[in-house]
Formats: structure tokens, sequence, C-alpha cells
């Protein structure tokens, strides 16, 4: 019986190490890693004063413009969010591209697995209506052709800005986000909202199964939708390197680009 008890001892010495470099590292990027504010050039305050932040990228002219609300992954928002912000703009779009994390940001998958759990998703709902108040009062804005579009972390909540915020906007576009397949929980689009969802056929967390249940779901509420799921390809696979490139990501990334032109 002591061999059981020393190797069950080592496990748990194993696993103490394995938790107490774990949190280190995580309060290490906390610490000495970029803030989000590093990439943002616009402020904006909730209602108990807490200002935050978001990068702000406008096409040339005079405007009124249509208006995209764009929100990031599970990082941040970092450069990458800000150089599909900037192409947005290219295309005519005044878009603000929003900082759901209040300043926190990482290219860490441990402390984005962090962030995304210990982030209260009330204060995400609220900080993004915020960010779409902000957007829609902006003299530059079209507030009658404004959209939401988001990537993973953002495409989720992407939807649920569109759900929340149904009358006020035009249009929602989620790439790999999470989906919602209760018709019932779908229903405030049903107001002439259309709706492009991205998604992939390799995604290990987004799964093809669900995806086609949300397809199904807005059919059967008539909901305008567009939903694609490209083949060979995995979660996340638009970045600020490939979405101007030939190839599934370019296409992807011109499919939003037409469906913006055609609904917004």
């Amino acid at each position: 019986m002591k061999w059981i008890k020393r190797i069950v001892l080592g496990l748990v010495g194993l696993l103490g190490f394995f938790v107490l470099t774990l949190a280190g590292f995580i309060i290490f990027d906390a610490l000495f890693g970029q803030s989000s504010t590093d990439f943002t050039n616009v402020t904006y305050s909730v209602a108990e004063g807490t200002e935050l932040h978001g990068y702000l990228a406008k096409p040339e002219g005079e405007g009124p413009f249509p208006a995209v609300l764009m929100i990031h992954e599970w990082w941040g928002l970092n450069e990458g969010i800000i150089v599909l912000a900037d192409a947005l703009a290219d295309e005519g779009y005044i878009v603000l591209a929003a900082d759901a994390y209040r300043g926190n940001l990482t290219s860490q998958i441990p402390r984005a697995i962090w962030l995304r759990l210990t982030t209260p998703e009330e204060q995400v709902f609220g900080d993004l209506d915020v960010a779409l108040d902000y957007l829609m009062t902006l003299p530059e804005a079209d507030a009658e052709r404004t959209a939401t579009m988001g990537f993973c972390f953002g495409g989720e909540h992407s939807l649920q800005l569109g759900l929340r915020q149904s009358e006020r906007l035009a249009m929602t576009i989620m790439y790999y986000g999470a989906v919602e397949t209760n018709p019932e929980l779908l229903r405030p689009l049903v107001d002439n909202q259309p709706i492009l969802g991205i998604f992939a056929e390799e995604d290990q967390s987004i799964f093809v199964e669900d995806v086609i249940e949300f397809e199904a779901a807005l059919d059967s509420l008539n909901i305008v939708n567009q939903i694609s799921i490209y083949p060979g390809v995995g979660h996340a696979f638009i970045t600020e390197d490939n979405f101007n490139q030939p190839g599934i990501a370019g296409d992807a990334w011109q499919e939003a680009i037409q469906f913006l032109e055609d609904n917004l």
C-alpha cells in the first residue's frame, strides 16, 4: 500500500506544481503583457462612469456611412482586429472595434481561457450595448444602417447583441461563434434583420451539427440567413494575414463584404 500512497502523493504534487505554474504564467502575462489601450483611439463610458476603449476606423469622406460594430476574439482587442477594422473602413463603413475585456489582452491560450471564463457575461453585454450607443450617435454614422460583426468569442456576442438590440440593428454577422438552436430565443431576429454565419467544417468547438440545427431554427422562423460552412479548415481560420489573400479565408471575408453590400 505504501507504493500506492507514494504514487498518489506524487501525482498530487505534480498537479499542484502544474496549477501553480499556470497561475504564475497567467499573473505574469497580466502584469507585463500588452493592454488593448495600446491599440485604441476613442473612449466612452458606462453609466457608473467606467471608461471604456475602442478603435474607430473611418472611410474617406464626410458620410454618413453605414456602421459596423466589430467584436474581437477571446484574446481581446488586438492588432489583428485593428487590421480588419481598417480593411472594412476601406470598403466604405465606419467601424468601431469595441473592447469587451476592459483593457485586458493576451496572446497566450491559458490567459485567454481565464479571461473568457472570468469576465462577467453581463458586464460584456453592458459594455457592448454602450459601444453600440456610442457608434450610432456619431455624426458620421448612419444609425439606420448599422450592423454587428464578431469573431469566435465576438461571433457569439455579435449574435447575442443582435438578439438584444434587434430593433436597432439592420443585420448581424458572426464568424465561428457559439450558436443558438432554440427557435424561441431567436425570435427577436424575425423583423427584417438578416444574419450571416460563417463556420468551419473542422471546428472542434463549434460543431457542424449545431450549425445545421442553428440554420434550421432560423429557417423555421423565416429569418433571412446565409449560413456557410467552409471545408477543410478549423476554428478561427481568418486572420489579419490571410483575409485579403486568395483562398478560403479570403473567400470568407469577401462573403461578408458582399453580404454587407447586399443588405446594408
